[in-house]
């Protein structure tokens, strides 16, 4: 037997889960749907997919089952990771309901893949333009004598960063790095090795 799914998705809390759920069930009821589940989160589409929880959603839903969210926009950060997950739904035989954009749900098989493929266009448009304009930047910096890329001792933003004073006073407390990479949860021991020399953290005691 088939089932449905529900993804609500909310980047800050500002905005409202469950709002979106009060639509998805309102649909359910006038479709006389009823849904198995729902997945909820409250995080940035500039996460990755794992974070955002939609592998989940691929583990989750089968071959003739159905994911109902209330637009595009939940499931990604651009058109082209949208369709570039509408394809990896449609390979998979997972059907789509879009509650506030149903003309884009893939049971309107006819309109909804003109619809894409139209949205698919402008997203590889938008694509290549932007390829094109950082060729032209790269070009005329690199002929006005610019030296691209990292210069040598120069400094990145880390993901470490908003971490940076619990890994300093957990640093110089004596933790080792690994249980400092299990303290924050994100990162490996060799990365952060790495970021704790670059940003010259320094135990009080180096024999420690």
């Amino acid at each position: 037997m088939s089932k449905y799914l529900a993804y609500i998705r909310v980047s800050t809390d500002k905005q409202s889960l469950e709002n979106q759920k009060h639509k998805i069930l309102e649909y359910a009821y006038e479709n006389k749907i009823k849904i198995d589940d729902f997945i909820q989160i409250e995080i940035s589409s500039r996460k990755n997919q794992k974070d955002r929880l939609l592998d989940d959603v691929f583990l989750r839903l089968k071959d003739n089952d159905t994911l109902i969210v209330t637009e595009l926009s939940r499931l990604g950060r651009n058109m082209l990771e949208i369709l570039n997950l509408i394809e990896r739904f449609n390979k998979s035989n997972i059907k789509l309901i879009f509650v506030n954009q149903p003309e884009l749900s893939t049971a309107n098989n006819a309109l909804s893949k003109l619809l894409l493929s139209i949205y698919g266009y402008f997203a590889e448009t938008e694509r290549e333009i932007i390829s094109e304009r950082t060729k032209q930047g790269l070009a005329v910096a690199k002929a006005k004598g610019k030296k691209l890329g990292r210069q040598k001792g120069q400094q990145v933003t880390s993901k470490y960063d908003e971490f940076k004073d619990k890994i300093e006073e957990l640093y110089i407390l004596g933790l080792s790095v690994q249980r400092i990479v299990d303290y924050i949860g994100i990162g490996t021991q060799a990365s952060l090795s790495t970021y704790i020399k670059t940003r010259n953290i320094l135990r009080k005691d180096k024999n420690v």
